[in-house]
């Protein structure tokens, strides 16, 4: 499908999330952070989240914060729900989670990119939302890019050269 002639281009940072209407493309980059895209096939609105860490712990009562997974997708399950439209109807996929380090070792509880995929996953799972498609984990980064009007998703993965490799030559 061809993009409008008057769209928008909204390019996320980590902890920002939006959504919108046909006319919109938005784009993100990610190392360890998480994208989750979604896409409403007969509306043609969708949105995206690009959280930094799976969940803040403690939150504050009235306040939600896009840099947590968990509160990324209640912000945009917030927004589905105001065009009445059920999150089911939506297609989802989901991006990221790579080790932006791979050649220092980490211990288990510091791997952010293999946390964040699994708050992913963990809470999809518990809203009863079926992926369609995930591209995650590895040693690099992604660019991702979601076309509203079309609801394709592109994505571009560059891989992060292990440094044990790479040594000086004498």
């Amino acid at each position: 499908m061809r993009a409008p002639d008057d769209y928008i281009e909204i390019f996320l940072q980590p902890g920002e999330f939006f959504f919108g209407d046909e006319a919109t493309r938005i784009r993100t980059v990610l190392g360890s952070c998480v994208a989750i895209t979604i896409w409403h096939p007969a509306k043609r609105w969708g949105g995206m989240v690009h959280y930094l860490v799976p969940s803040r712990g403690q939150r504050a009562i009235d306040t939600l914060d896009a840099r947590y997974g968990d509160e990324a997708m209640l912000m945009l399950l917030k927004e589905v729900v105001a065009i009445d439209t059920d999150p089911n109807e939506y297609q989802i996929k989901v991006f990221g989670g790579g080790n932006m380090f791979p050649h220092l070792n980490h211990e288990a509880a510091m791997q952010i990119g293999r946390r964040n995929i699994e708050q992913a996953k963990d809470m999809l799972r518990t809203l009863g939302l079926d992926v369609a498609a995930e591209h995650t984990g590895g040693a690099g980064h992604r660019t991702v890019i979601l076309d509203n009007w079309s609801g394709d998703v592109w994505m571009k993965y560059s891989r992060v050269p292990d440094d044990r490799t790479q040594g000086d030559t004498k």
